[in-house]
């Protein structure tokens, strides 16, 4: 009889994972299907009407995935990431900037996955230090500075991950604002400065940029990093 009763305990328990991950996913991506548009949120909105936000961080704080199910586990976080990101510029709107709010990155903490963490841990102690590998990531987390590539109007879901990230990194790569190419100087965005080891595991930077261009950079191109524009990726 015990033995039944652990059975019917963890199969419950699985349901209940099963559900609540899915229900996430389903309504992360009606979120940003209703709250983004051309890679800028809608922050006004939301601050209207933080239901829906509030509803998702709630699933998110209770939702327990394993680093055995990479593609799940990356795709929850990187969802997580972004929209405690929006939910850290709602509670402080209207604002020019993240930047303008203090600790915004490494301060107000966001219980996800069961547990609390800060924007910056997320990033980098959650998805970067379990998966040293995968720098496409700074092309899906974002920081809602207009300096980051733009953010999706779908959410990132473990079937189609790979893709989208692929996907992602392959228009950062291509667009002549976040790549500037003049000749034989490049100017890369700072998040290649900043995160430098993620590029240059594999080769350099100009390298690792060329595996998604269309257009192929120079190998011997002199390479700099332009300022980093923190203004509000808000809808105008």
């Amino acid at each position: 009889m015990k033995k039944y009763a652990l059975i019917i305990a963890f199969f419950i328990t699985a349901v209940g994972f099963s559900q609540s991950a899915t229900e996430f996913f389903t309504k992360s991506d009606a979120f940003f299907k209703k709250y983004v548009s051309n890679g800028r949120v809608d922050y006004k909105s939301i601050k209207n009407d933080p239901a829906a936000l509030d509803q998702l961080l709630d699933i998110a704080a209770n939702v327990t995935v394993s680093k055995s199910k990479t593609k799940t586990y990356q795709a929850f976080y990187i969802n997580a990431y972004n929209l405690s990101v929006i939910k850290g510029v709602v509670s402080k709107y209207p604002i020019k900037s993240p930047l303008d709010v203090k600790g915004f990155f490494d301060k107000k903490t966001y219980k996800l996955g069961g547990k609390s963490t800060t924007l910056n841990d997320l990033e980098n102690k959650i998805l970067r230090k379990n998966f040293p590998s995968e720098a496409r990531f700074h092309f899906a987390l974002v920081c809602a500075g207009l300096g980051c590539p733009p953010i999706i109007p779908e959410a990132y879901k473990p079937a189609t991950l790979d893709k989208q990230l692929q996907r992602q990194t392959s228009i950062a790569l291509n667009n002549p604002n976040f790549i500037k190419v003049k000749g034989k100087k490049v100017q890369l965005s700072q998040i290649f400065e900043w995160y430098n080891g993620d590029f240059t595991q594999n080769g350099s930077e100009i390298e690792y940029v060329n595996k998604f261009r269309k257009e192929k950079i120079p190998t011997n191109a002199k390479v700099s990093y332009y300022p980093y524009n923190w203004s509000l990726n808000a809808v105008k």
